[in-house]
């Protein structure tokens, strides 16, 4: 579902984040359960880039986090939360973290990527066979798996896309079957 004429109206045709005006794209905040226009925001070429790619971060230009960090779109205080969590090596983000405030699905919602969490502390995922998930993989169970609180049966061989990984729990993923949300154990897929 394409929400971008929406956004674009929310942002004034501006980056959400610096409010530059040039080379605007719509960038899907990874890690949200909703599918509406508030996991999306408009960011500029530079924003995205250095969102997406940790070695290419110039922390000075994170500075508009200051301004931007106060945005009432939830994909906004995501990246500006997830921007701040990654730069506060640099002193001035442990400032601007400490007051902002996220609602407790919002900040589950920042610490799906696991920003938050030095590389010994990160909840790791691996299917059967020992291969690590990602958020957005696709899987095939293994065993033909009751679904507990309903009467559907996930068959063995079903394919699950765009799985979603439980932040806090290694052993868990989130998957649709039958048009269903159901949690499904790691050791019953494969990808």
């Amino acid at each position: 579902m394409s929400f971008d004429k929406e956004i674009q109206e929310r942002s004034n045709n501006s980056c959400e984040i610096c409010t530059a005006t040039n080379n605007l794209s719509v960038l899907n905040v990874s890690g949200s359960k909703q599918d509406s226009a508030e996991q999306y925001a408009l960011v500029c070429a530079t924003c995205k880039e250095q969102y997406e790619d940790a070695d290419k971060v110039v922390a000075n230009h994170w500075r508009c986090l200051n301004d931007s960090m106060w945005s009432e779109v939830p994909a906004v205080k995501v990246i500006a939360w997830r921007m701040l969590t990654r730069l506060r090596v640099e002193g001035w983000p442990v400032d601007l973290l400490d007051m902002l405030y996220l609602d407790d699905d919002v900040l589950t919602w920042a610490k799906a990527e696991g920003d938050d969490e030095t590389e010994e502390d990160k909840v790791i995922h691996r299917d059967s066979n020992g291969v690590i998930l990602e958020s957005g993989d696709s899987v095939t169970i293994i065993k033909d798996l009751n679904v507990k609180g309903s009467s559907i049966v996930a068959k063995r061989g079903t394919a699950v896309r765009n799985i979603s990984l439980v932040y806090d729990n290694p052993e868990h993923i989130e998957g649709k079957v039958d048009g269903q949300t159901i949690v499904i154990l790691t050791q019953y897929v494969k990808k």
